[in-house]
């Protein structure tokens, strides 16, 4: 007995209209950025981690060198940045996935890259927070002075540059079990920092550090940041060509992973 198999020719079939694609998209960027930024277990520690220790060690402890709290304006903004995409894409994707909404939110009449793109805007928001709210620390408490042109590169700085991580969390996010991701997250976001130079220049660490540090996003990020900031002329055109591979690669393996395995 031959199986019979249902085919919907090709003139029945039904295409959303391009306004409820972009509605849909809407919807789930506003839903993502309002979960987040009604979690205050997830928004406080990533604001508080880069603030309050810009304020111990750029402000209180910098023995009053003059560059001290200009580069770590600088570095503790990139540490900052780099928490929104590792956690709140990462984290996030990782349990949800173990409780099935990911498989949920394919079956709903929503566009399948949605889900994503509400989470890198959540991942941009949160990032361009943490910026503002650096950039008043530096220029007040850090008596830190910055040209206008250099205030907004630095606020676009932040925003984009939490995309590296958003997908390398992506990745990570793809590969391990919910209840494992904080832990195993922490185990890259904390020795990244301190291995790129984020918390001390690399210039007072062992010398083994500078030669390892360019394998880090965060390392590179934080070269264009100090650019930024006016305690480096190097060309940062390099930098940006690394951060955009890192980004583009992991989200292609993490995308590819997601097809296959969900």
């Amino acid at each position: 007995m031959e199986t019979a198999s249902l085919q919907i020719p090709a003139e029945h079939e039904v295409t959303m209209p391009f306004q409820r694609v972009i509605g849909a998209y809407l919807a789930e960027i506003r839903s993502e950025c309002l979960r987040y930024l009604r979690a205050p277990g997830f928004m406080l520690p990533v604001i508080l981690f880069p603030t309050v220790f810009y304020l111990m060690f750029g402000v209180l402890m910098n023995g009053g060198h003059p560059h001290a709290a200009r580069y770590l304006l600088g570095s503790y903004t990139v540490f900052g940045v780099m928490a929104p995409g590792l956690f709140g894409f990462g984290v996030s994707l990782a349990i949800e996935r173990d409780q099935g909404l990911l498989m949920l939110k394919r079956a709903l009449p929503m566009p399948p890259g949605a889900y994503l793109l509400g989470k890198m805007v959540m991942a941009m928001l949160t990032a361009g927070i943490i910026v503002a709210l650096m950039l008043v620390l530096g220029l007040t408490a850090g008596g830190v002075t910055l040209a206008p042109a250099r205030i907004f590169a630095f606020l676009a700085l932040g925003v984009f540059g939490v995309l590296p991580f958003c997908a390398l969390g992506m990745l990570v996010g793809t590969l391990i079990k919910g209840q494992g991701a904080p832990g195993l997250l922490n185990l890259v976001y904390l020795p990244m920092a301190f291995l790129s130079g984020l918390w001390f220049p690399l210039s007072v660490m062992p010398g083994w550090l500078a030669t390892t540090a360019p394998v880090w996003p965060s390392y590179h990020l934080n070269a264009i940041a100090q650019h930024v900031v006016g305690l480096s002329t190097a060309p940062v055109t390099g930098h940006v060509l690394v951060l955009a591979g890192v980004a583009a690669g992991c989200f292609a393996l993490a995308a590819a992973r997601l097809r296959r395995r969900g």
